[in-house]
């Protein structure tokens, strides 16, 4: 059973509906208890970085999110602003991440290594680059790419926890992995049949 965390953020129906067309149970998991019942976690968000922790504080979840994902190694995958909180801190905000990943969170830059202007937020259609082999992306077309919705990005300590880049005017990280722990800068409930492989890939983990 996939969960989805529901804290106030994120594109919940979208995913539920997803996994509905793909036959695979997924619940919307509201309480500390239901986070401890699904075999697998989604972190979805939406917005701001201090906005999201503050969401994620309020409703209580963080506790059982650490306990779950860091002791008992449940699978969870966080999308855009939910991988973001998984970082130790933004520029964005002032506001402590979860600290799942050695990294930090920044503003996208406006130039280019030419100085040509880059438009932000980097929004829109974009292929990806894996550097690592990893099931999340079987079977994924990296050229057709995925849809993207962001003016920050996830800078690791590690080289060793990219999993996927992209060119947008300059390198940023696209997706992230460690142990068990994913993310996803992009919104594969956005991405079509991308999108879908992801959601399916993960389910499979």
């Amino acid at each position: 059973m996939i969960g989805i965390i529901n804290y106030g953020s994120g594109n919940i129906q979208a995913i539920l509906n997803i996994y509905k067309k793909l036959n695979i149970h997924a619940f919307v998991a509201n309480t500390s208890e239901e986070i401890t019942k699904a075999e697998k976690l989604i972190l979805p968000g939406v917005g701001a970085f201090d906005e999201t922790m503050e969401k994620l504080v309020s409703s209580g979840l963080i506790e059982s999110l650490n306990k779950q994902v860091l002791e008992k190694k449940v699978p969870v995958l966080g999308i855009c602003v939910g991988m973001q909180v998984m970082a130790k801190k933004s520029d964005e905000g002032e506001r402590e991440g979860l600290g799942w990943f050695d990294a930090e969170v920044k503003k996208l830059e406006p130039k280019n290594k030419d100085g040509e202007a880059v438009l932000l937020p980097h929004m829109g259609w974009n292929s990806v680059r894996q550097m690592k082999n990893n099931s999340l992306f079987n079977y994924i077309d990296p050229e057709r790419g995925f849809y993207f919705l962001h003016s920050y990005h996830f800078v690791c300590s590690k080289e060793g926890d990219v999993l996927a880049k992209t060119n947008y005017g300059n390198t940023v990280t696209s997706a992230v992995s460690q142990d068990k722990i994913f993310g996803t800068q992009f919104h594969p409930e956005k991405s079509h049949i991308n999108g879908i492989q992801i959601f399916k890939n993960f389910s499979e983990l």
